[in-house]
């Protein structure tokens, strides 16, 4: 008779220091167990006796989901073994000590991602076996496995595009780039909790949850969840768009300074969509979903983007012969900027030279597949003109390569075209450098240079994919390169003479220089220029006009002549919309012609800058002393100032000072101790918005070091 006793589980060490340290979850947590798929940890078992390898057997089973299925890849039952067989799920290397097993359990890196429990069998010979729970672990992609989906092959890369938890997202004017910081935070505890959650709220996972989560292991189909999710429009999404200037029910999309607050918010409430978004938030979000799962990931930017909704590669703005900027009953615009996101990640339903990044756009602008979602499209696609691709490639190829046709209407009809613009949409395409603070234009990973004879190539092998039959309906394809709109009998430039600051009347100067045309090779002629300004939307459109004037100028051969302008303060005060633009443009008509020209200047008003100091080192659990001061170099007070602070590893959530009215010429002081709770680089985000100016941002890098041992 067997005199050996049972063996009994006693207790379970999953080790999660150790094991989240090697698969970079450390910054997550050290308590609970978060590993990476391809990728082996450890644990140790602790049981009534020493293990017998020959008589005791071990089955462990993984399971994830809400109905786990081996068929579905969401059940694991693997046995333990000396050693480990190729990409699958097991149990091996186990060492005996005394009563301890230490065992490493790997999963294969085509795994599905998602929050497993792990539980481990008992039996000896045929006899009965007992079933112990060993605990829990959440499963994330692996950009650090050269078998994984989503493997980067670059320390520095992931340490930016996976572990950098702030950032900056571009916003602005092509012009006037503006660094905006942001806090991703997706190491916070409680995010890649919420992460999941999101998943669990799609409308794939609703309508069938047990299939949903066993295509979690393929990064293109969680992508597109994710982009769908991050949206309300079809959905318990994350965000609710908000593209009016009405955000009494919430907040301002320009007044968030990170994604935490959102996420948080979002689940605290049940999948409330929160308000409000805009692109950029839409992106930031989605950069911290992301890189929580472990997909590498990047916010871009790109400036004078289309929204070409009829995909015929061509938008029309139109003027009238006053010079102003008329609306249109076309859904198709020209944002100031948008912003996106780009994922890393082998496409394998898509030629090999179509890995690497990839466009997802969570705003909602167009449907695919029937959800508000858009990509992943593969930037190399987009270069190359590949328009046939999945996902959503012809918009996103639109986006940064259409034609601008801007025409002068006269009784409602369009009578001229102004200009034929075949580079001036997709500009400056940005984002943060790696390893630095600085902007990085990737412009040439979208398209060839503007003007070359690849680019246009690659233009008109695009537009005879997405129009082909409608091609000869399109008149504009002819018009390229054809140079005609460039032989007029002047040039025209609008220049600022001063920095455009808000609260302060803008100054101007029109340049004009006569030059040889083919209807005036020499002689002089008389320019009648009616200016127009209005405030610029975010969306490219424009509000009625705020300040109009006339000039009436003979321009001479060879000869320059100079016309300033004054824009007061008082036409523009109350007209503004929140980003602070305005769009000055000028029609001149060249008397006895009938030939019109258009000159136009877009401008960016700055607003007060603040300045943030600390005191010299900053070290985790020591008070570090910060001093934020702001200016207000305006002629106008500034009212209801608030101050928000944020910055992941620094603060815990967000702290709001209310600062009452600033005075024009005064500067408030104010100073606060924060206790840092995480080693390492970390970024202070503040933001002090007034009813005046919703954004004077600004931040502060700040070197954490370790607590030292007393």
């Amino acid at each position: 008779m067997d005199q050996v006793a049972a063996l009994k589980l006693k207790s379970v060490d999953l080790q999660s220091p150790r094991n989240n340290k090697e698969h970079h979850t450390q910054e997550i947590s050290l308590q609970r167990l978060i590993v990476r798929r391809g990728q082996a940890f450890t644990m140790q078992l602790h049981f009534n006796r020493p293990f017998h390898s020959g008589t005791d057997h071990l089955t462990f089973v993984a399971e994830t989901g809400p109905a786990p299925k081996e068929q579905l890849g969401t059940r694991a039952t693997f046995l333990l073994t000396q050693a480990r067989q190729g990409n699958v799920w097991s149990a091996s290397d186990f060492t005996i000590n005394a009563n301890a097993l230490l065992v490493s359990v790997f999963t294969p890196a085509n795994a599905v991602i998602g929050r497993y429990s792990l539980k481990i069998q008992i039996s000896r010979g045929q006899g009965h076996s007992t079933t112990h729970s060993l605990g829990t672990f959440i499963l994330l992609f692996n950009p650090w496995s050269a078998e994984d989906d989503v493997y980067l092959p670059s320390e520095i890369m992931l340490q930016e595009y996976i572990m950098m938890d702030y950032g900056f997202v571009y916003k602005g004017h092509e012009r006037f780039v503006t660094p905006w910081p942001w806090n991703y935070g997706q190491f916070e505890e409680d995010i890649i909790d919420i992460c999941f959650e999101i998943l669990n709220k799609s409308l794939y996972f609703l309508e069938n949850p047990a299939k949903d989560c066993s295509q979690r292991n393929d990064v293109v189909y969680v992508c597109r969840a994710v982009t769908a999710m991050i949206n309300s429009n079809d959905d318990s999404g994350v965000l609710q768009g908000n593209w009016g200037e009405d955000y009494s029910q919430g907040v301002s999309p320009l007044e968030w300074n990170g994604s935490v607050a959102i996420l948080r918010q979002w689940a605290a409430r049940g999948g409330q969509p929160v308000k409000y978004g805009q692109c950029w938030v839409f992106a930031a979000v989605m950069c911290t979903v992301m890189r929580c799962l472990g997909v590498p990931s990047r916010v871009v930017s790109n400036f004078r983007s289309a929204h070409n909704a009829d995909t015929n590669l061509t938008i029309d703005t139109y003027y009238d012969q006053n010079a102003e900027m008329l609306p249109t009953q076309k859904r198709d615009k020209i944002w100031n900027f948008h912003v996106w996101n780009e994922c890393w990640m082998i496409r394998k339903d898509l030629p090999p030279e179509y890995n690497g990044w990839q466009v997802l756009d969570p705003t909602p602008q167009q449907t695919s597949s029937g959800l508000f979602r858009c990509g992943p499209a593969s930037v190399k696609a987009i270069r190359e003109g590949e328009v046939h691709l999945p996902f959503d490639t012809p918009f996103v190829y639109a986006e940064v390569n259409a034609d601008e046709v801007v025409w002068l209407l006269e009784d409602g009809q369009a009578r001229e075209i102004l200009a034929h613009k075949t580079s001036s949409i997709g500009r400056k395409i940005s984002t943060k450098m790696v390893g630095s603070d600085q902007r990085q234009d990737i412009t040439s990973s979208y398209k060839y240079p503007e003007g070359s004879p690849e680019e246009r190539s690659v233009f008109m092998k695009a537009s005879r994919k997405l129009l082909g039959p409608r091609r000869a309906l399109s008149p504009f394809l002819d018009l390229l390169g054809s140079g005609g709109f460039a032989n007029q009998p002047a040039q025209l430039q609008l220049h600022l003479t001063r920095t455009p600051q808000w609260g302060q009347d803008l100054l101007l100067k029109l340049h004009a220089r006569r030059v040889a045309d083919s209807a005036h090779p020499r002689g002089p002629i008389q320019l009648v220029v009616r200016f127009c300004a209005q405030t610029l939307l975010h969306n490219g459109g424009t509000r009625e006009p705020l300040w109009r004037q006339t000039a009436h100028l003979t321009l001479d051969f060879g000869e320059v002549t100079e016309w300033p302008l004054l824009l007061p303060y008082n036409n523009y005060r109350n007209k503004l919309t929140d980003e602070k633009m305005i769009r000055v443009s000028g029609i001149a008509k060249v008397e006895g012609t009938g030939r019109s020209m258009l000159v136009l200047k877009d401008i960016s008003l700055e607003p007060p800058h603040l300045s943030i100091e600390v005191s010299e080192k900053a070290e985790v659990g020591k008070a570090l002393s910060v001093r934020v001061s702001l200016t207000n170099t305006l002629s106008v007070a500034l009212t209801h100032c608030t101050m928000v602070l944020e910055g992941s590893g620094l603060i815990n959530g967000q702290i709001t000072n209310d600062l009452g009215t600033l005075v024009a010429g005064h500067t408030i002081q104010i100073q606060l101790d924060l206790y840092p709770v995480k080693a390492g680089p970390r970024q202070l985000q503040v933001l002090i918005s007034s009813k005046e100016i919703k954004e004077i941002k600004g931040y502060k890098d700040i070197f954490v070091a370790a607590a030292r041992v007393s």
